[in-house]
C-alpha cells in the first residue's frame, strides 16, 4: 500500500490544525496540572497555561515550552550536557537519529535541547504505547512531536502495526522532510550493554522501496551516542533483575514505569555527554550487490553499534566499575582512591534504595556485581569497538 493511502492520525504528531483543541484539552486535565505543579513547584500555573496556548506549532512548543523546561532540568539534574560530532548533522537533510536507550523520556529530549540550541530543526520521536497511561500524556507526546509505537499486540495486528509505523517513518523523512528519532532496540538494556535489535531495522525497511539494502540506504540513519555518568534508574534495574530471578514470570506494573519515568528525570545524572558518530548510508549503498536481505541487516546493526559505542564517554566510574566487575587492574592509573571511594559510596547508597524484602547477603553480592557489571559495559563494548569496527 502506498504511503499517502495509509491513516496516520493514530500514531503521527499533532498538526498546526489540532495544537489549539489539543491543548485547551490538556490543560483542563487535573492529572497534567498535579504533574506540572510537582515538576515545576514554583510555577504560576495560570501564567504557564497562557504560554503554553499561545503556542501554534511544534517549534513553538518547543521553544516556548520544552526548551525551558529541559535547560531547567539540565541545571538541577546534571552536571552539564556536552556534545561532540554535532557538525555532522547536516541541516539541509532528515535522518533516522539511532541512539542506545538509557532514560524513557530524556534520550530524544536532550538531543532535541542539542539542536534547539544550535537553531537546528528537531526530530520526531518514537514513543511506546505503554508510555500513554494517561490521554494527558499523549497530548504531551504528540504535540511535542513524537509518533507512536503500538507495543504488545497480536502477531497479525502486530506485522500491521510495523508496516504502518515503517511506512509513516518513510513519509515523515521524505514527505514532510522530518527527522525521526527511534532507540536502538525495543526496552532500555538492563545492564547498559547497547545492541541494535535487528527486528528495529527490519521494521525500518519494511516502508521502503527497492531492495533491502536501497530500503536501509533511504532511511539516512545516524548513530548517536548518550552517555550519562550516573543514571539515576541503576538501582530499578538491579531490583527488577533480582524480582525476575526470583520469579521468572515477574512484570512491571503501570506504576513501576511511572515511577522509573519520574526517577529518570528528577534523578541526578551526573555528567551527560551526546555524540553524534555519521551517516551510515554510503556503507549500506557499498555492500555487494549480492548481499542478501539477511546480510544487509547484519551489516546496518553492526555499523549502527560501531558508532554507539565507539562515542560512549567514559567517565571514572566506568573505569573504576570494570575493574571491580572483571578483577582487574587494568584502568587503576585512571582513577584515583578517592574517586574509588566515591564509586564505592555512590553503589552502595543505591543498592540500599531496592526495597526488596529479605535480601540475603548472596543477592547483595549478586546485586553488586550486577551493578559494577552495568557501569563497566559501556568501556568493555568501546574497547571491543575499537578492535572491530
Amino acid at each position: 500500500m502506498d504511503a499517502q493511502e495509509l491513516d496516520y492520525t493514530e500514531i503521527a504528531p499533532y498538526d498546526e490544525t489540532q495544537f489549539a483543541s489539543r491543548i485547551a484539552e490538556m490543560v483542563k486535565e487535573p492529572g497534567f496540572e498535579h504533574a506540572v505543579r510537582w515538576v515545576l513547584p514554583d510555577v504560576d500555573y495560570d501564567q504557564f497555561v497562557a504560554l503554553l496556548s499561545s503556542s501554534k506549532n511544534k517549534r513553538e512548543f518547543q521553544v516556548n515550552i520544552m526548551q525551558k523546561f529541559l535547560e531547567e532540568l539540565e541545571a538541577h539534574t546534571t552536571s552539564g550536557i556536552t556534545t561532540s560530532g554535532i557538525e555532522n548533522v547536516k541541516t539541509d537533510k532528515s535522518y533516522t537519529f539511532i541512539s542506545n536507550h538509557r532514560d524513557i523520556v530524556l534520550d530524544a529530549s536532550f538531543i532535541n535541547l542539542c539542536f534547539l540550541r544550535k537553531g537546528m530543526k528537531t526530530s520526531e520521536v518514537a514513543i511506546g504505547d505503554n508510555l500513554l497511561i494517561y490521554e494527558w500524556i499523549t497530548h504531551l507526546v504528540k504535540l511535542n512531536g513524537s509518533f507512536i509505537v503500538k507495543r504488545n499486540l497480536p502477531t497479525r495486528q502486530a506485522l500491521e502495526a510495523a508496516k504502518q509505523l515503517s511506512a509513516y517513518i518513510h513519509y515523515a523523512l521524505h514527505e514532510k522532510n522530518e527527522s525521526i528519532w527511534i532507540a536502538q532496540r525495543q526496552g532500555r538494556a538492563k545492564d547498559s550493554s547497547d545492541h541494535t535489535q535487528e527486528s528495529v531495522i527490519k521494521m525500518l525497511a519494511l516502508g521502503g522501496k527497492g531492495t533491502a539494502a536501497e530500503s536501509i540506504a533511504s532511511l539516512n540513519i545516524f548513530p548517536v551516542s548518550i552517555s550519562y555518568e550516573f543514571d539515576p534508574n541503576d538501582y530499578l534495574k538491579a531490583r527488577e533483575y533480582l524480582l525476575k530471578h526470583r520469579d521468572p514470570e515477574f512484570k512491571k506494573s503501570q506504576h513501576d514505569d511511572l515511577f522509573s519515568m519520574e526517577t529518570g528525570l528528577l534523578g541526578f545524572k551526573g555528567r551527560v555527554h551526546i555524540a553524534f558518530a555519521s551517516c551510515i548510508s554510503s556503507l549500506i549503498e557499498s555492500l555487494p550487490e549480492d548481499c542478501d536481505k539477511q546480510e544487509v541487516l547484519r551489516r546496518a546493526c553492526h555499523n549502527i553499534d560501531c558508532g554507539i559505542h565507539g562515542g560512549y564517554k567514559i567517565f571514572p566510574i566506568n573505569y573504576v566499575s570494570y575493574d571491580r566487575a572483571f578483577d582487574s587492574d587494568m584502568y587503576a592509573e585512571r582513577y584515583s582512591q578517592e574517586e574509588a571511594d566515591k564509586v564505592t559510596a555512590y553503589i552502595e547508597g543505591q543498592l540500599d534504595k531496592i526495597d526488596v524484602p529479605d535480601i540475603t547477603v548472596q543477592e547483595r553480592n549478586f546485586l553488586r556485581t550486577y551493578m559494577y557489571t552495568m557501569y563497566a559495559n559501556p568501556l568493555r563494548n568501546k574497547l571491543i569497538a575499537a578492535g572491530y569496527c
